[in-house]
């Protein structure tokens, strides 16, 4: 494996190779469900808070035309499992990050067009990692808050043995 300084440490992955962050990209980018919610992560000034987007669009409209939960909990689930990972002792290929618990207050509904996630990481331990996200919209409404906590446990085989599309061994589990 490359040597970790590849990367600066103020970086979303700081601390892991570029390779590392390659395989972290494309695993989430070819997440189904992320495809569909249209994640994405974008830069802060703030180097230790990671930040997800997600447009207000219909695929993550609920049967009453309004953003549904699941599609909030889903952008919160995703930027805070990648404040943790980067926080913890979690290494791509040997071990996994799993999300232990997640509780989201659902504070209002967004008026503008963007919703946005920003994670930050309140106490890392060796195995658990707890995390504090806000959602708010691109007019500054706030959404949503929530607590997440996230584990380190051993690496394990994916559901979806098939392929890697599907779920390789080899890609993060995150």
């Amino acid at each position: 494996m490359p040597d970790s300084d590849d990367v600066p440490a103020d970086h979303p992955y700081g601390g892991f190779t570029s390779e590392v962050i390659e395989l972290l990209r494309t695993a989430h980018s070819s997440t189904p469900l992320h495809q569909l919610l249209g994640l994405q992560f974008v830069s802060g000034p703030d180097p230790s808070v990671v930040i997800v987007e997600m447009p207000v669009a219909a695929g993550a409209f609920n049967g009453s035309g309004n953003l549904h939960g699941g599609a909030i909990a889903s952008l919160v689930d995703v930027a805070s499992g990648s404040a943790a990972a980067r926080a913890g002792t979690f290494r791509p290929g040997e071990n996994t990050l799993v999300t232990a618990d997640m509780h989201v207050r659902y504070l209002g509904r967004p008026k503008g067009t963007v919703v946005r996630a920003e994670a930050r990481v309140m106490r890392a331990g060796r195995q658990l990692i707890v995390v504090e996200c806000r959602v708010t919209d691109d007019l500054g409404n706030t959404i949503a808050f929530a607590d997440f906590a996230g584990m380190i446990v051993p690496l394990r085989q994916p559901l979806r043995p098939e392929g890697a599309a599907a779920g390789d061994a080899h890609v993060p589990d995150l």
